[in-house]
Protein backbone atom coordinates (compact mmCIF):
# COMPACT_ATOMS: atom_id res chain seq x y z
CA UNK A 1 0.00 0.00 0.00
CA UNK A 2 1.20 3.26 -1.12
CA UNK A 3 0.83 6.86 0.62
CA UNK A 4 1.77 10.36 -0.05
CA UNK A 5 3.74 11.73 2.99
CA UNK A 6 2.32 15.38 2.02
CA UNK A 7 -1.38 15.11 1.44
CA UNK A 8 -2.30 17.42 4.23
CA UNK A 9 -3.97 14.38 5.94
CA UNK A 10 -2.22 13.60 9.78
CA UNK A 11 0.95 12.11 10.04
CA UNK A 12 3.10 11.37 12.19
CA UNK A 13 6.78 12.95 11.80
CA UNK A 14 9.96 10.99 12.82
CA UNK A 15 12.53 13.97 13.92
CA UNK A 16 15.96 13.79 14.73
CA UNK A 17 17.76 15.42 17.28
CA UNK A 18 21.11 16.47 17.97
CA UNK A 19 23.47 14.04 19.13
CA UNK A 20 25.74 16.52 20.97
CA UNK A 21 26.42 19.56 19.28
CA UNK A 22 23.00 21.90 19.15
CA UNK A 23 23.58 23.27 16.05
CA UNK A 24 23.13 20.03 14.57
CA UNK A 25 19.44 19.78 14.70
CA UNK A 26 18.08 20.91 10.94
CA UNK A 27 15.89 23.86 9.71
CA UNK A 28 13.31 21.30 8.62
CA UNK A 29 13.17 19.35 12.21
CA UNK A 30 13.01 22.88 14.22
CA UNK A 31 9.85 23.99 11.72
CA UNK A 32 8.42 20.28 12.30
CA UNK A 33 8.65 20.26 16.06
CA UNK A 34 6.79 24.14 16.12
CA UNK A 35 4.28 22.78 14.08
CA UNK A 36 2.88 19.53 15.49
CA UNK A 37 0.41 19.70 17.75
CA UNK A 38 2.02 16.72 20.37
CA UNK A 39 4.92 15.50 20.68
CA UNK A 40 5.65 11.92 21.94
CA UNK A 41 9.45 11.45 23.51
CA UNK A 42 11.30 9.35 25.32
CA UNK A 43 12.52 11.73 28.07
CA UNK A 44 10.39 15.05 28.94
CA UNK A 45 13.38 16.25 30.33
CA UNK A 46 15.91 16.34 28.08
CA UNK A 47 13.60 16.85 25.14
CA UNK A 48 12.21 20.07 27.37
CA UNK A 49 15.58 21.20 27.52
CA UNK A 50 16.12 20.94 23.72
CA UNK A 51 12.52 22.83 23.08
CA UNK A 52 13.57 25.46 25.67
CA UNK A 53 16.77 26.50 24.02
CA UNK A 54 14.38 26.27 20.72
CA UNK A 55 12.00 28.48 21.73
CA UNK A 56 9.45 26.01 21.18
CA UNK A 57 6.76 24.95 23.85
CA UNK A 58 4.31 22.16 22.93
CA UNK A 59 2.97 19.41 24.87
CA UNK A 60 5.13 16.57 25.61
CA UNK A 61 4.37 12.94 26.37
CA UNK A 62 6.55 10.43 27.96
CA UNK A 63 7.20 7.36 25.60
CA UNK A 64 10.47 5.03 26.11
CA UNK A 65 10.96 1.48 26.01
CA UNK A 66 9.01 0.11 29.04
CA UNK A 67 5.55 2.19 27.70
CA UNK A 68 5.75 2.53 24.32
CA UNK A 69 3.39 -0.63 23.47
CA UNK A 70 1.07 1.19 25.60
CA UNK A 71 1.05 4.41 24.34
CA UNK A 72 -0.08 2.96 20.80
CA UNK A 73 -3.68 4.05 21.36
CA UNK A 74 -3.02 7.24 22.47
CA UNK A 75 -0.96 8.26 19.29
CA UNK A 76 -3.60 6.53 17.06
CA UNK A 77 -6.16 8.62 19.00
CA UNK A 78 -4.51 11.82 18.41
CA UNK A 79 -4.03 11.12 14.48
CA UNK A 80 -7.88 10.09 14.02
CA UNK A 81 -8.81 13.56 15.84
CA UNK A 82 -6.76 15.34 13.06
CA UNK A 83 -3.72 15.95 14.98
CA UNK A 84 -0.29 15.98 13.60
CA UNK A 85 2.36 14.13 16.05
CA UNK A 86 6.38 14.64 16.52
CA UNK A 87 8.27 11.72 18.16
CA UNK A 88 11.84 12.01 19.29
CA UNK A 89 14.53 9.96 21.33
CA UNK A 90 16.85 11.73 24.24
CA UNK A 91 19.46 12.08 21.00
CA UNK A 92 19.75 10.86 17.33
CA UNK A 93 17.06 9.56 14.88
CA UNK A 94 14.28 7.92 16.91
CA UNK A 95 14.32 4.24 16.10
CA UNK A 96 17.89 3.26 15.49
CA UNK A 97 18.57 1.60 18.63
CA UNK A 98 16.14 4.00 20.12
CA UNK A 99 12.40 3.67 21.07
CA UNK A 100 9.96 4.66 18.52
CA UNK A 101 9.19 1.12 16.44
CA UNK A 102 5.81 0.22 17.87
CA UNK A 103 4.49 4.04 17.53
CA UNK A 104 5.85 4.38 13.84
CA UNK A 105 4.36 0.56 13.23
CA UNK A 106 0.94 1.27 14.57
CA UNK A 107 0.36 4.52 12.44
CA UNK A 108 1.21 2.58 8.96
CA UNK A 109 -0.95 -0.58 10.58
CA UNK A 110 -3.54 2.01 10.56
CA UNK A 111 -2.98 4.08 7.31
CA UNK A 112 -1.80 7.02 8.46
CA UNK A 113 1.29 9.06 7.10
CA UNK A 114 4.42 8.48 8.85
CA UNK A 115 7.60 10.74 7.54
CA UNK A 116 11.06 10.35 8.79
CA UNK A 117 13.34 13.77 8.41
CA UNK A 118 17.01 13.06 7.72
CA UNK A 119 19.09 13.95 10.20
CA UNK A 120 21.55 13.49 13.44
CA UNK A 121 22.63 9.88 13.75
CA UNK A 122 25.83 8.99 15.51
CA UNK A 123 26.51 5.78 13.18
CA UNK A 124 26.81 7.73 9.61
CA UNK A 125 29.92 10.38 11.00
CA UNK A 126 31.42 7.64 12.93
CA UNK A 127 31.95 5.22 9.96
CA UNK A 128 32.94 8.07 7.58
CA UNK A 129 36.12 9.13 9.82
CA UNK A 130 36.76 5.74 10.54
CA UNK A 131 38.96 5.64 7.53
CA UNK A 132 37.60 1.96 6.81
CA UNK A 133 35.79 0.78 3.97
CA UNK A 134 32.34 2.28 4.24
CA UNK A 135 30.63 0.19 1.77
CA UNK A 136 29.22 -2.21 2.47
CA UNK A 137 28.34 -2.02 6.08
CA UNK A 138 26.46 -3.67 8.58
CA UNK A 139 24.86 -1.80 11.09
CA UNK A 140 24.18 -4.22 14.13
CA UNK A 141 23.88 -1.87 16.99
CA UNK A 142 24.25 -2.91 20.81
CA UNK A 143 25.29 -6.15 21.28
CA UNK A 144 23.73 -8.11 24.38
CA UNK A 145 24.97 -7.01 27.43
CA UNK A 146 25.58 -10.52 28.86
CA UNK A 147 28.87 -11.86 27.88
CA UNK A 148 27.82 -15.52 27.04
CA UNK A 149 24.92 -14.21 24.60
CA UNK A 150 27.36 -11.48 23.27
CA UNK A 151 30.37 -13.65 22.30
CA UNK A 152 27.51 -15.96 20.58
CA UNK A 153 26.68 -12.49 18.30
CA UNK A 154 30.12 -11.76 17.90
CA UNK A 155 30.54 -15.70 16.24
CA UNK A 156 27.22 -14.80 13.93
CA UNK A 157 28.73 -12.03 13.23
CA UNK A 158 32.40 -13.26 12.68
CA UNK A 159 31.95 -14.06 8.57
CA UNK A 160 30.20 -10.71 7.76
CA UNK A 161 32.26 -9.11 4.74
CA UNK A 162 30.62 -5.41 5.69
CA UNK A 163 32.53 -3.00 7.80
CA UNK A 164 30.16 -3.85 11.19
CA UNK A 165 28.99 -0.85 13.06
CA UNK A 166 28.19 -1.63 16.84
CA UNK A 167 27.34 0.60 19.91
CA UNK A 168 28.26 0.27 23.36
CA UNK A 169 28.67 1.12 27.04
CA UNK A 170 31.29 2.61 28.65
CA UNK A 171 31.80 0.38 31.23
CA UNK A 172 31.50 -3.11 29.10
CA UNK A 173 33.90 -1.82 26.27
CA UNK A 174 37.04 -3.75 27.58
CA UNK A 175 35.26 -6.98 27.77
CA UNK A 176 33.88 -6.27 24.19
CA UNK A 177 37.40 -5.84 22.88
CA UNK A 178 38.67 -8.64 24.41
CA UNK A 179 35.80 -10.69 23.04
CA UNK A 180 36.25 -9.18 19.35
CA UNK A 181 39.62 -9.94 19.26
CA UNK A 182 39.20 -13.31 20.40
CA UNK A 183 36.14 -13.88 18.20
CA UNK A 184 36.78 -11.97 14.77
CA UNK A 185 40.64 -11.71 15.13
CA UNK A 186 43.36 -9.29 16.98
CA UNK A 187 44.16 -7.66 13.28
CA UNK A 188 41.52 -6.39 11.75
CA UNK A 189 41.31 -2.64 12.21
CA UNK A 190 38.61 -0.87 14.06
CA UNK A 191 37.59 2.32 15.67
CA UNK A 192 36.47 4.21 18.55
CA UNK A 193 34.57 6.77 18.02
CA UNK A 194 33.79 9.13 21.55
CA UNK A 195 31.23 11.50 22.61
CA UNK A 196 30.36 12.63 18.76
CA UNK A 197 29.26 16.19 17.78
CA UNK A 198 30.60 16.80 21.97
CA UNK A 199 33.32 19.10 23.27
CA UNK A 200 35.17 16.26 24.10
CA UNK A 201 34.70 13.97 20.87
CA UNK A 202 37.68 11.52 20.47
CA UNK A 203 38.58 8.82 17.42
CA UNK A 204 40.90 5.70 18.20
CA UNK A 205 42.10 3.91 15.33
CA UNK A 206 44.25 1.44 14.61
CA UNK A 207 44.06 -2.50 15.02
CA UNK A 208 41.63 -4.22 17.69
CA UNK A 209 45.18 -6.07 19.81
CA UNK A 210 46.55 -2.21 19.15
CA UNK A 211 42.81 -0.57 20.35
CA UNK A 212 43.14 -2.72 23.34
CA UNK A 213 46.44 -1.72 24.19
CA UNK A 214 45.71 1.82 24.76
CA UNK A 215 43.96 0.43 27.85
CA UNK A 216 41.87 3.85 27.92
CA UNK A 217 39.29 4.79 30.35
CA UNK A 218 36.64 5.44 27.74
CA UNK A 219 33.70 7.47 28.84
CA UNK A 220 30.38 8.68 26.85
CA UNK A 221 29.00 7.13 24.43
CA UNK A 222 30.62 4.74 21.97
CA UNK A 223 30.78 3.80 18.18
CA UNK A 224 32.83 0.66 16.95
CA UNK A 225 33.65 0.81 13.56
CA UNK A 226 35.49 -2.97 12.64
CA UNK A 227 36.43 -4.76 9.39
CA UNK A 228 34.96 -6.49 8.05
CA UNK A 229 35.99 -10.58 6.82
CA UNK A 230 38.75 -10.35 4.43
CA UNK A 231 39.71 -13.75 4.45
CA UNK A 232 36.05 -15.13 3.26
CA UNK A 233 36.60 -14.19 -0.31
CA UNK A 234 39.83 -15.51 -0.79
CA UNK A 235 38.54 -18.63 0.84
CA UNK A 236 35.84 -18.87 -1.80
CA UNK A 237 38.09 -20.39 -4.59
CA UNK A 238 39.21 -22.90 -2.36
CA UNK A 239 38.44 -26.02 -1.98
CA UNK A 240 37.44 -27.07 1.67
CA UNK A 241 40.31 -29.59 1.79
CA UNK A 242 42.95 -26.76 0.39
CA UNK A 243 41.13 -24.16 2.94
CA UNK A 244 42.04 -26.86 5.56
CA UNK A 245 45.29 -27.27 4.23
CA UNK A 246 46.19 -23.76 4.93
CA UNK A 247 45.70 -23.67 8.62
CA UNK A 248 47.78 -27.06 8.90
CA UNK A 249 50.28 -25.06 7.38
CA UNK A 250 50.40 -23.06 9.77
CA UNK A 251 51.49 -25.30 12.08
CA UNK A 252 47.17 -25.61 14.13
CA UNK A 253 46.45 -29.53 14.83
CA UNK A 254 44.01 -31.09 12.37
CA UNK A 255 41.00 -30.99 14.51
CA UNK A 256 41.93 -27.40 15.04
CA UNK A 257 41.83 -26.74 11.75
CA UNK A 258 38.54 -28.54 11.04
CA UNK A 259 36.94 -26.36 13.86
CA UNK A 260 38.15 -22.95 11.91
CA UNK A 261 37.62 -23.83 8.87
CA UNK A 262 33.49 -25.26 9.65
CA UNK A 263 33.16 -21.77 11.49
CA UNK A 264 34.55 -19.56 8.70
CA UNK A 265 32.27 -21.34 6.04
CA UNK A 266 29.33 -21.88 8.39
CA UNK A 267 29.26 -25.46 8.40
CA UNK A 268 28.93 -28.05 10.77
CA UNK A 269 32.32 -29.73 12.07
CA UNK A 270 31.11 -33.22 11.54
CA UNK A 271 30.40 -32.09 7.62
CA UNK A 272 34.50 -30.60 7.41
CA UNK A 273 35.71 -34.15 9.41
CA UNK A 274 33.94 -36.00 6.83
CA UNK A 275 35.11 -34.46 4.15
CA UNK A 276 38.65 -34.42 4.87
CA UNK A 277 38.94 -37.92 5.81
CA UNK A 278 36.94 -38.93 2.83
CA UNK A 279 34.03 -40.44 4.48
CA UNK A 280 30.93 -40.88 2.35
CA UNK A 281 27.73 -40.45 3.74
CA UNK A 282 25.33 -43.25 2.47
Amino acid sequence: MSQKSYDNSPTLYLIPTPIGNMEDITIRAINILKSVDVIFCEDTRVTGELLKYLNINKKLISSHNYNEFNNKNKLIEYLSNGYNVGLVSDRGTPIISDPGYELAKEAIDKGYNVVSLPGATALIPALTSSGISPMPFYYYGFLNSKAQSRRKELENLKNIEATLILYEAPHRIKETLIDLGNILGNNRRMSISREISKKYEEIYRGTIKEIISLDNNYKGELVLVVEGNKNISQYKNLSILEHINLYLEDGNKIMDAIKIVAKERGMKKSEVYDIYHGIEKK
